[in-house]
């Protein structure tokens, strides 16, 4: 391969190549650094996001190489709410990896003013306040092409500070409930929450679950509709949804009614029974008798009536019988006569 390279004279930005050749940062992370690393102090001052617009890098392409420069410390930024309760954004890029100390280091000392501000002008010239150059053997790692999950690991619980109380144990409903508000993320970056501020909407979310509503439709109520300016505090918005949006508590069940007292009848002595062999039942309706006296007064009834009926057949002849049927047959045809 032929090389021509010529040096510019002017307008031209110092790139380091530790930069350049960084093997884990895409094109766009670097020409957004440099970019904004060659502006001056009056346009730097914008955010980095509208640096980027200008540069035709919008979309997930800016998202992805604002979380790579954040990943590896070019860029810092910090939340703070203003005196009117408005939230601030204040980021500080750096052409050189810092550490999260070193960048609020040097955020307090660029908000003090440079040194000839201050009357007088005290001290001799020091070293470097922060800032380092990363080796370049630290980044002859292999290059994956296709990054791992943003899922990952469960985050763990933060642990309570040295001397102070222990955190409560979540019900089943707020630890669900937390889990929904930290998988938001991952639907809508705007609403990325730390494990504390989960944590502290997670109670809330767990109303919403008492209430009848599943852990989807809770997910898909806090990620939809979203204003279209954007969601300047994740942490405001979801509660003020969660608290303006909260459905109604589910009605009490309704207390089962007693059923009706039944009556029972009490024991009266049978009328049929024999003198000693007395006994009682529980009557069903107005009877004296019990269910096995009357049986068997009904068996006797029928079986005296039926002998009566024997004893007489046998003691007329055929003759007798027809004719004592048909005295009967014409006394019914008279009857019925007009």
């Amino acid at each position: 391969m032929l090389r021509h390279a010529i040096a510019p004279s002017r307008r031209f930005t110092k790139a380091s190549h530790d930069v350049v050749r960084h093997a884990r940062l895409t094109s766009d992370a670097k020409i957004l650094l440099l970019a904004v690393q060659g502006l001056p102090d009056d346009q730097a001052g914008r955010p980095l996001s509208e640096h980027a617009r200008k540069l035709g890098i919008t979309g997930r392409a800016y998202q992805r190489s604002k979380e790579l420069l954040v990943a590896h410390g070019y860029v810092h930024e910090w939340r703070e709410q203003g005196e009117r309760g408005r939230w601030v954004t204040e980021q500080l890029l750096s052409n050189v990896p810092l550490t999260p100390e070193e960048a609020a280091a040097l955020r307090g000392v660029r908000a003090e003013g440079p040194p000839a501000a201050q009357n007088p002008t005290v001290g001799e010239p020091a070293g470097r306040v922060v800032g380092r150059q990363l080796p370049v053997d630290e980044e002859r790692e292999k290059n994956y092409p296709h990054p791992p999950s943003e899922a990952g690991p469960p985050v763990p619980e933060p642990e309570s500070e040295p001397g102070g109380e222990p955190e409560a144990a979540l019900s089943a409903e707020a630890a669900e409930g937390e889990r929904v508000l930290l998988s938001l993320r991952h639907a809508r970056r705007e609403l990325y929450l730390g494990v504390r501020e989960a944590r502290g909407l997670a109670e809330l979310a767990a109303r919403w679950l008492l209430r009848g509503v599943s852990a989807g439709e809770l997910r898909r109520v806090l990620t939809s509709e979203l204003p279209r300016d954007g969601v300047r505090s994740a942490v405001g918005f979801l509660r003020f949804r969660l608290l303006n949006k909260m459905p109604p508590e589910l009605p009490a069940a309704a207390a089962p009614q007693a059923a009706p007292a039944v009556r029972v009848p009490e024991l009266v002595s049978c009328a049929a029974a024999e003198e000693g062999d007395e006994h009682v039942f529980r009557p069903v309706a107005e009877e004296t008798e019990c269910r096995d006296c009357r049986q068997q007064a009904a068996w006797a009834y029928w079986e005296r009536h039926r002998a009566l009926a024997d004893a007489e057949a046998d003691s007329l002849s055929w003759r007798e019988r027809f004719a004592k049927l048909g005295v009967a047959a014409e006394g019914e045809g008279a009857a019925q006569a007009p």
